[in-house]
């Protein structure tokens, strides 16, 4: 058995200053890049995932609803699409086996829905790494932290969510999750960011 830490798209556009901002996120990004570095976690394996937007239909609105459709974020080549400042550091150095882009013609909020640059999905590189459990840690925890954990337990493997790396929208949607995410039987850790 071997242990995978899923960072999630701790990108420019869902951090402050960005076009769809979590407050706390540029924090979360420093935190993650720590954990990261320090490779006290016993992680086998540390992979990214981010939007990573060409043109995802519905899911880019003038009047977003904040809950499937949202202001235009990640598009690839832009600068929000970049990974934080705070954590991009930790990519560059190779600290990260690989990053999975999602969301080219579509919402994908999901990790899970992500491919490598050759094509390969999450799922199957996890398992050809002989991978079986997951921390999951990033931005945002009620939405693509949450998805990614979700899709996670589907896909067979052990899965805990790290909050105090993730950066939550809201409070009530950020408990909604949390609660979705036990009974899906995931497992939780620490207490995540949720700044009003």
């Amino acid at each position: 058995m071997s242990r995978a830490l899923i960072v999630v798209d701790v990108q420019k556009d869902f951090c402050e200053g960005g076009s769809v901002p979590v407050k706390g996120g540029a924090d979360r990004a420093v935190a993650i890049a720590d954990l990261v570095r320090r490779g006290d976690g016993g992680y086998a394996h540390i992979v990214a995932t981010r939007d990573h937007h060409i043109d995802p239909g519905a899911h880019f609105s003038e009047h977003p609803d904040f809950v499937d459709s949202f202001p235009v974020h990640c598009v690839v080549g832009g600068e929000g699409a970049e990974f934080h400042p705070n954590f991009a550091p930790a990519v560059e150095v190779g600290a990260v086996d690989e990053i999975f882009c999602k969301g080219a013609h579509s919402a994908s909020k999901s990790g899970f829905e992500g491919a490598a640059e050759d094509g390969t999905s999450l799922a199957d590189w996890l398992r050809a790494h002989d991978v079986t459990e997951l921390d999951v840690v990033g931005i945002a925890t009620d939405h693509c932290v949450k998805a990614t954990a979700l899709d996670g337990v589907r896909a067979g493997f052990a899965v805990r969510v790290l909050l105090d790396y993730t950066a939550g929208v809201a409070a009530d949607s950020t408990t909604t999750a949390m609660s979705e995410l036990r009974r899906a039987g995931v497992a939780l850790s620490g207490e995540p960011v949720v700044i009003a």
